[in-house]
């Protein structure tokens, strides 16, 4: 997540999305839109959803205290600076303070522009996994071939000779008594109609099934006040089911995503007004509560105490249903309008996230029960109006829940237990009555709100379409609009500047009237052009680069030309950029014939020095990962912002706190140390040292091996004679050193792998 805590986060659904659609070739236009606004598209689906991941990689601030609000603003921020980066190569980022110095872009528009993207709710995305419902599908299947077969284990005394019959009566006689202590313990509740829900902040929508559902932005100190119908009769008790709903971060049912645990919520008090009079809550009691939240205890009692720093919670047991019931001091007689009143408040947003009151007249002896729903409402049917289905669905409740089946109902329950499937970040646009407004901030800082802006963009490249949406969708359009003159362009060079280590315009990130002007114009204006006409093809695009006589050329250059173009800029040559850091480290792990072709799922955390973790707050480990994973393709290491991975900061990678379209290239001692000595090298050299070392043949042909598959290319006489050299020695000073139970060829062998992954030619390409 970045920020201090930076803790874990899913969202490797997302990146799976962008290889698959890069390796489908899905046209660049239609990547655009699915990334920024794929959950507008018609009939959307899941695929589409999880590409809205793209702006949901911004950074979360978890830190106590903080105005989550605030840090959402500097979401936004980041959003709008790198669709300017990303589409447009132009610099937005200071027009966040003030019009731009050079390039006609005003402070308002960088608004505009955060208004088209605003109004999104952020939410988690389960991901289909077709193994694990499969494999669910069969637990269930055996699940209810047990329950089938439940009765056939009823305990008997051992000293009886009991048929079937005899035992089923047994069971049913049982099963009477139950169900009769059952519905002593149940209550009629009536269900109470929302009339009206409104907060501070969080939008609250009335559901079918009287339920109120919260959504959007929290804060730590959230107002709730619903207006309920109360039909005609005498109630006594209030109460209120707290509801798992799949929308909520953890299915809820709270709304808390940070610093607390995910999912809780903290209702820190609640008063009830009937017609306007306040009337007192009392006895309350909840079927689950927080033993200690704190160093206080988190019941139903803690939210009617007038002490806003207790509450009720659930901590520990989201994602289920939970009640809680208050008695009036008076009876409350209907019809009436009942408001109700509910202060959510700790260092971190905390609010409810599914709720319903319902009301009784009188209650049983355990009016609070940590039961079903479902069962709750089957209780409530009279014996004679049951179905056949409804008795047998009463009948499992009972034989799961009796004492002697308790090892047979432990298995059903642990077949029965849903998979848990992985989450991803997404984006959904929040409903068109409630708009979240967009303000222009006085030099961009949070606290300094000015008026309200209208979504638009930028003015000075072309208008905004008009029969598009002014939301996400509509923003993609523009972006991909024929008049639009830079969005092409600006792939275009940045696809150059990867196969060619420089772009047509030098100054990728900015093609603004402050970067480089481009080299060749013409070039880059016909490529744009042709890359559109060819439906936006980037492997086309990327054909057509590689197999032009100008990347061809040898990277052979004499020092006449050297000394006319230094820096290539007339492309006289082939270029010899250095391999960024994650395409090097797959390159070694190539070469030595240990690069996992594994495709897709959750990061991996490859080896790295001990310690480098460490600094970062909470001292955190970094669990190597063991057997293929430790040596997948690095678009699979797991990144995290506080401490990067070791090899790939050494070697210019980006952190990933903001995006980085142009990387800075270094050149230190450091770097050779790395090829040297790092973990993942010396692992790499073993295995191909190992290789090396047990292949029939020559010493030349181990020589030649090794030139081929790390050089792509053998090696010539000069080149032989100082690896046969090496070798030899390597062979003569090992032979008196203590090799750890390795060969001594074994470990020959690994010492030239290492000495030729070192080369200059290794790390960049010829």
């Amino acid at each position: 997540n970045g920020y201090e805590k930076d803790r874990e986060r899913q969202i490797w659904a997302y990146r799976d999305w962008v290889i698959d659609a890069l390796n489908a070739d899905m046209p660049f236009d239609e990547f655009t839109t699915r990334q920024l606004a794929g959950d507008l598209m018609e009939s959307p689906t899941t695929a589409d959803r999880i590409a809205t991941g793209f702006h949901r990689n911004t950074m979360i601030n978890e830190e106590g205290g903080i105005d989550p609000l605030e840090f959402r603003f500097y979401a936004m921020v980041d959003r709008v600076s790198t669709t300017g980066a990303t589409w447009l190569g132009l610099t937005l980022q200071c027009v966040q303070c003030h019009s731009h110095k050079y390039d006609p872009i005003e402070h308002r528009e960088f608004y505009g522009l955060m208004a088209l993207m605003n109004n999104v709710h952020e939410i988690d995305l389960s991901v289909p996994d077709a193994a694990k419902q499969a494999e669910y599908e069969s637990r269930l299947q055996q699940a209810a071939k047990l329950v089938e077969e439940l009765p056939q284990h009823w305990p008997v005394e051992s000293s009886e000779t009991v048929d079937e019959a005899t035992r089923q009566k047994m069971i049913d006689t049982a099963f009477a008594e139950w169900l009769t202590e059952q519905r002593s313990f149940n209550t009629q509740w009536t269900q109470l109609q929302p009339l009206k829900a409104t907060s501070n902040l969080p939008l609250l929508t009335i559901q079918q099934d009287n339920s109120i559902l919260g959504s959007g932005d929290t804060t730590k100190l959230d107002n709730y006040s619903i207006e309920l119908s109360v039909p005609e009769g005498e109630f006594t008790s209030l109460r209120l089911e707290a509801l798992p709903d799949e929308s909520l971060p953890a299915n809820g049912p709270g709304m808390t995503y940070y610093e607390g645990t995910v999912g809780d919520f903290f209702l820190a008090e609640m008063d009830c007004l009937v017609d306007g009079t306040p009337r007192k809550l009392t006895s309350p009691l909840d079927s689950f509560n927080a033993n200690r939240f704190g160093n206080n205890p988190a019941t139903a009692a803690q939210s009617i105490d007038g002490d806003p720093q207790t509450g009720w919670s659930v901590h520990g047991r989201q994602g289920e249903r939970h009640t809680a019931v208050y008695t009036w001091e008076t009876p409350l007689v209907g019809p009436c309008k009942l408001n109700v009143n509910m202060l959510f408040g700790r260092h971190f947003p905390s609010s409810l996230g599914r709720f319903r009151f319902s009301v009784a007249s009188s209650v049983s002896s355990q009016p609070v029960r940590d039961i079903t729903e479902e069962f709750e409402t089957l209780l409530l049917i009279p014996e004679d109006q049951l179905t056949a289905d409804q008795r047998t669905e009463l009948l499992e409740h009972f034989l799961l829940g009796s004492e002697p089946l308790k090892e047979w109902a432990d298995k059903v329950r642990a077949l029965r237990k849903p998979p848990q499937l992985a989450t991803t970040l997404v984006l959904t646009e929040r409903p068109a009555d409630h708009v979240r407004p967009t303000y222009l901030h006085k030099r961009g800082e949070y606290l300094q709100p000015q008026e309200q802006v209208e979504p638009m963009a930028l003015h000075v490249l072309h208008e905004f379409p008009e029969d598009a949406p002014r939301n996400r969708l509509g923003l993609a359009q523009w972006l991909n609009s024929p008049e639009n003159p830079l969005t092409a362009r600006v792939i275009v060079n940045r696809q150059w500047e990867a196969l060619f280590g420089r772009g047509l315009v030098e100054t990728s990130a900015d093609l603004g009237t402050q970067g480089s002007p481009p080299s060749h114009p013409e070039l880059l204006d016909w490529l744009a052009v042709e890359f559109r006409e060819q439906g936006w093809s980037l492997k086309k695009l990327h054909r057509l680069i590689v197999t032009s006589q100008t990347y061809q050329q040898s990277s052979s250059v004499s020092p006449e030309l050297l000394a006319v173009d230094p820096g290539n800029v007339l492309l006289a040559r082939a270029p010899r950029p250095r391999l960024d850091a994650e395409t090097l480290r797959d390159s070694i792990l190539r070469a030595a014939g240990i690069l996992s072709s594994k495709r897709g799922g959750p990061g991996v955390r490859p080896p790295q020095p001990v310690g480098v973790t460490e600094a970062a707050y909470g001292s955190p480990k970094w669990p190597a990962s063991e057997g293929e994973d430790r040596n997948r393709r690095s678009i699979y290491t797991f990144i995290k912002r506080s401490a990067p991975f070791a090899m790939y900061s050494t070697f210019d990678a980006p952190s990933g706190e903001t995006c980085t379209v142009q990387r800075e290239r270094s050149d230190t001692p450091l770097q050779a140390l790395t090829l040297l000595n790092d973990v993942v090298v010396m692992e790499a050299a073993d295995a191909f040292g190992k290789e090396l070392a047990s292949m029939n043949g020559t010493d030349a042909d181990r020589i030649q091996l090794a030139f081929e598959r790390v050089l792509a290319r053998p090696a010539d006489a000069g080149e032989y004679n100082l690896m046969q050299v090496f070798v030899d020695r390597q062979r003569t000073h090992l032979s008196s050193a203590d090799t750890n139970g390795e060969s001594v060829e074994h470990r020959a062998w690994s010492a030239l792998a290492r000495a030729v992954f070192s080369l200059d030619e290794m790390v960049t390409r010829n």
